[in-house]
């Protein structure tokens, strides 16, 4: 029996080697060679079962908040896996431009085509924060042992993880026109740029066609190249569902305030963000690393869903109360009659008075109308009910990565939340 006053969990660490931190056990690993610790218990060696065997033990004598917690600070010293893999995928980027355009620049017929191609690709995929593409390598690499990952798939995480750089670069370009935008990361859009105009929507077209050819060019005898094909593919759709939603919720020149609903704007967020952002890239590296089962996949996407609809709630925020010269653009949700979440919450909260404020002025472009529905916004005190949520999402996604991410590591999950809580852009 267990000293008396002694918890359970401390008792337990001090009979069982598999209780140790992760540290003490780390030696004997390399040191019993092939019975190394797997990164997903199901591939099944000794010390994978054994590793499981302390986590769930950990996990139920201790208060599962602790253990998260744990998880949380250990995510914390990580955060800036990111960052070490940053320079990595910007140097790959010359290589992906060079496969999808250096042939065909030899022929006298297309030439100028391809040049096209090429400004279109260094103007539109270069300057972001480059977070999902990373994801893709990020999370591959937590899936998989270093020693399984030769140079040739790396370089095949890193082309993946630019396919999803140009499936966001087709979207934007996309979005900026029919919105109307101005600025996009820093610089004028690119449909705004002289001698540019509506050839635009043909430039997104190359980018979303440039996916295809790299896949085929990197991919296509790996065993996931269906998988990955069908992904994107499925990831292109759902996006275009829910931008489909978001216009006809918000058709320019018809303020119809009763269609800005809490369910229609989840709606909205589901299929036009959370999917392509998140779902795509750890979906992507998942295949990548031989994991293609439902089971995994669906708890994977319920997570990252409710990811993609915390972000997309900061986003919204961020368009009008973030610093522009941090964001790098201008918002423009109030003027283009958007159901984004601040809105929704307005008419949550307002009296009918105040209704009658926003429905005068929301979707209106002259700025004495856009600043009338600023100061609705700042009487109702969204930033704080934004804060509060910001703090309330952030511990339900803990809670639900507990939940649901076994037999996933838990910190694919982790570092995603962590990387987008309180962030400025």
């Amino acid at each position: 029996m267990p000293p008396p006053m002694m918890p359970l969990s401390r008792w337990l660490r001090s009979v069982g080697v598999f209780l140790l931190p992760a540290p003490c056990w780390v030696p004997l690993e390399r040191w019993l060679g092939p019975f190394r610790r797997p990164s997903l218990v199901y591939r099944g060696s000794v010390l994978g079962a054994w590793h499981s065997g302390r986590c769930w033990c950990q996990a139920w004598t201790e208060e599962p908040r602790a253990l998260y917690s744990s998880l949380r600070m250990n995510g914390d010293q990580k955060l800036d896996v990111y960052d070490q893999e940053k320079e990595k995928f910007l140097q790959h980027f010359p290589q992906i431009v060079s496969v999808l355009t250096e042939d065909d620049m030899k022929c006298p017929d297309t030439g100028d085509a391809v040049a096209r191609l090429r400004e279109v690709l260094e103007y539109n995929a270069i300057g972001g924060k480059y977070q999902r593409g990373l994801t893709v390598l990020v999370t591959l690499k937590t899936l998989v042992e270093p020693r399984e990952l030769d140079a040739d798939s790396l370089q095949r995480a890193l082309t993946v993880g630019w396919c999803v750089e140009l499936l966001q670069a087709f979207f934007l370009v996309s979005d900026d026109i029919m919105d109307a935008s101005l600025t996009r990361r820093g610089k004028s859009c690119w449909y705004q740029k002289p001698g540019i105009g509506l050839d635009a929507v043909n430039d997104a077209f190359l980018l979303e066609a440039s996916i295809y050819r790299l896949l085929k060019f990197y991919c296509r005898e790996q065993p996931y190249y269906l998988n990955l094909m069908e992904l994107f593919l499925q990831s292109s759709y759902q996006t275009e569902i829910g931008q489909t939603l978001d216009l006809i919720t918000a058709p320019k020149g018809n303020v119809d305030l009763s269609r800005f609903t809490e369910k229609r704007y989840k709606s909205i967020v589901r299929y036009k963000t959370a999917f392509y952002s998140f779902y795509l890239p750890v979906a992507a590296a998942m295949y990548m690393a031989g994991i293609d089962g439902e089971k995994e996949h669906s708890s994977a996407r319920k997570i990252l869903l409710e990811i993609g609809e915390f972000f997309q709630i900061q986003d919204d925020y961020l368009d009008l109360f973030g610093d522009p010269s941090v964001t790098g653009k201008i918002g423009t949700d109030i003027q283009e009659n958007k159901c984004s979440w601040l809105v929704v919450q307005c008419l949550l909260r307002a009296s009918p008075e105040q209704q009658q404020i926003l429905q005068k002025n929301y979707g209106q472009k002259e700025a004495e109308k856009v600043a009338q529905v600023t100061a609705l916004y700042k009487e109702l005190d969204l930033p704080a009910v934004f804060a509060q949520y910001e703090q309330d999402s952030y511990n339900r996604l803990v809670a639900l990565i507990e939940q649901c991410a076994s037999p996933l590591p838990p910190a694919i999950f982790l570092r995603l939340a962590q990387k987008i809580y309180k962030r400025k852009k």
